[in-house]
């Protein structure tokens, strides 16, 4: 019998058959789950997202598989459309210290309110946050819109749209947001000790690269080469103090802005 799995969706007040529902699996799937059957990463990820928990608080023999890897290596995901909400949402909302965001635009993230709400929250309780996205008008980023077949304009359309969705955040004393010009190998995202690396491949969406999910917690963990090359990109970063707001003749709003942008997830 899987307890975890049975106490969880009480407490969430949700049914097997609300499961079969929100997965589109027969109900009889999800009682083999309570009864002890490991489901497919993919649908044990979607139940995580449904309960609000993390995977492994559900199946806790997970963790020993997540233990084996590398020292300092958590998960490892197929894609980052793969990686489940809720550790995103952990990952921001556990912040104690300070966030990092390292991409070229990271337009993903703000599609989430919940996540632009944890880190504006973070921020005004201290939380030190800082922001790196790719400098619109360098060539780094025409090249990497190439690579992708979308074309150097619309790539620098997005970080340009992603910099005016930040600006809610730019008011608060302990956020920065600087521009980067760097040939960009991997997006990284981090929380205090915790990193969620995105990995990019040439002529591969950001979406579709695997992400690594990092434990900072020694000099020579893995996590260490990552977070020295961030440092090294913020320090040769241009301060940004003033984003433009969306495009003219595209959306006005920020909300209007994400529904726009939720039509193509291939962003960085």
């Amino acid at each position: 019998m899987n307890d975890n799995l049975r106490n969880a969706m009480v407490a969430a007040r949700i049914t097997p058959t609300d499961v079969a529902a929100a997965l589109a699996v027969d109900p009889k799937t999800v009682s083999r789950w309570l009864t002890g059957r490991l489901p497919y990463p993919r649908h044990r990820w979607a139940v995580a997202d449904l309960l609000h928990v993390h995977e492994t608080d559900l199946w806790p023999q997970l963790a020993q598989q997540h233990r084996s890897l590398a020292a300092g290596v958590q998960a490892i995901y197929p894609h980052r459309w793969a990686v489940p909400n809720s550790v995103w949402h952990t990952l921001f909302q556990g912040a104690a210290e300070e966030i990092d965001i390292l991409a070229y635009s990271g337009l993903f993230l703000l599609e989430d309110r919940r996540i632009l709400d944890a880190l504006i929250d973070r921020a005004r309780a201290g939380v030190k946050l800082r922001i790196l996205l790719g400098d619109p008008d360098s060539p780094q980023v025409a090249v990497r819109g190439t690579s992708e077949g979308i074309g150097a304009d619309v790539m620098a359309s997005r970080i340009k749209n992603a910099l005016a969705l930040y600006r809610p955040l730019l008011g608060i004393p302990n956020v920065e947001l600087r521009l980067h010009r760097t040939a960009l190998y991997n997006s990284i995202y981090r929380a205090d000790t915790e990193l969620l690396v995105n990995m990019h491949a040439y002529a591969t969406p950001a979406a579709d690269a695997p992400v690594m999910h990092l434990h900072h917690a020694r000099e020579q963990g893995v996590a260490t080469v990552y977070l020295a090359s961030l440092e090294r990109i913020w320090s040769t970063a241009t301060p940004h103090n003033d984003p433009p707001r969306p495009d003219s003749g595209q959306l006005s709003s920020p909300m209007r802005c994400l529904t726009f942008l939720s039509q193509d997830m291939d962003d960085r």
